[in-house]
């Protein structure tokens, strides 16, 4: 009798299912496929995973989807996926099956379009991924200087205290131990980072790790056909060009930076001396096919006109980026924005993605006054730590 009554209690309320063991699983196809691939799987301690896609994409998956995906990094059979599936969700093999192939499907298909996003959520809802515990951040945004083309404009960069930016080999030491931390992507920044003559080499290396590469810059460098070519060559995944619209050569690269192999977004900082035509702007920008826009305002006066830029940009059906930085430079408002409250760092700053200046100290976010630790001579561990404390 109690076993029949315990029975009929758990069916009618199921235990919570209990989430696959975290840890970092990897898959590639033989070296000879004529279709190369390789997976990246964190499972989170909550069940949620994120899966690289060919060092290029990230996707935040649920906890089914990432079982799926845990079962095709390790080759398990369908049947024996869809047994597991059934078992574990009380559902009919047949469904889970079911589930299971349009999963695949999903997958393959987005192995083989060109130019994702590099975040997607491949989930049943879209919630921000840093309402979950997470084991590490899903980002590292790196400084690599604070140098810019035009070094005699006024800069809000933190020059004085950052004193030296460390040299291709440290940086390669900091990656690594991204990497090992489980963090797949890393936003290269400043000043202007294609200043920095190993940049090229440092895309280049996280692309051999296996993480997701973007790059946010002034792109004056990427109208030259050789360096963005080279670029390409080395593996960059995205970018975000800031948009001088007084400056031609700007919105040249933008044009050659859409008609290559790489998602773009376009930062545009909103001023006195292009309110007026800033609808135009945006306009111009979507005729030439940008998808992905960036705003941000250098004055709290601003605030009516950043807002009418938001209508507008939703109007024309452009995404609208909200969670990268921007290089510092004379028209970042960050040091306004921090200062002042127009708008807080955004939700998830501090630990759904972290901020490393020059000389390897990291920050909860861009700006920030505190510091977590310095990724070249601190343990990753230390570092963490701090950042979930705060």
């Amino acid at each position: 009798m109690k076993q029949r009554f315990r029975k009929w209690i758990e069916r009618l309320f199921p235990p919570p299912i209990q989430p696959l063991t975290p840890g970092v699983f990897h898959w590639q196809t033989p070296p000879d496929s004529p279709r190369p691939h390789r997976l990246h799987l964190r499972i989170e301690p909550d069940g949620q995973g994120l899966l690289l896609l060919d060092a290029s994409t990230v996707l935040h998956l649920n906890q089914t989807a990432t079982e799926f995906a845990y079962h095709r990094i390790l080759g398990t059979p369908a049947e024996e996926v869809a047994r597991q599936i059934a078992k574990r969700y009380q559902v009919s093999e047949n469904q889970a099956l079911a589930d299971y192939r349009t999963f695949l499907e999903r997958l393959e298909s987005l192995l083989n379009t060109p130019d994702l996003d590099p975040e997607i959520f491949l989930d049943l809802e879209r919630r921000p991924p840093f309402q979950e515990p997470l084991s590490a951040p899903l980002r590292l945004d790196c400084a690599l200087t604070y140098r810019t083309e035009d070094e005699s404009i006024r800069r809000v960069a933190p020059v004085e205290r950052v004193r030296r930016e460390l040299i291709f080999e440290e940086w390669q030491k900091c990656l690594q131990k991204a990497w090992n931390a489980g963090i797949p992507h890393i936003i290269f920044t400043g000043g202007e980072p294609t200043l920095r003559p190993d940049l090229i080499d440092l895309i280049a290396y996280i692309e051999s790790l296996g993480m997701v590469s973007g790059l946010l810059t002034s792109g004056l460098r990427l109208v030259e056909k050789e360096y963005l070519d080279r670029i390409l060559a080395s593996g960059l995944d995205h970018v975000m060009i800031v948009l001088d619209p007084l400056n031609e050569i700007s919105w040249e690269a933008i044009r050659d930076t859409l008609a290559a192999d790489l998602a773009v977004t376009v930062h545009l900082t909103i001023t006195q001396g292009n309110q007026e035509t800033l609808l135009n702007l945006i306009e111009r920008l979507s005729r030439m096919g940008v998808a992905r826009i960036s705003l941000s305002a250098t004055h709290t006066q601003l605030s009516e006109a950043l807002q009418k830029a938001r209508d507008h940009v939703a109007r024309l059906g452009m995404h609208l980026v909200w969670d990268l930085p921007v290089p510092y430079s004379h028209l970042n408002p960050v040091a306004l924005e921090l200062s002042k409250g127009m708008e807080p760092p955004p939700q998830g700053a501090g630990i759904a993605w972290l901020y490393v200046e020059p000389d390897g100290d990291v920050l909860p976010y861009q700006g920030a006054s505190t510091v977590l630790g310095n990724l070249l001579t601190d343990s990753w561990d230390v570092i963490w730590e701090r950042a979930k404390q705060r």
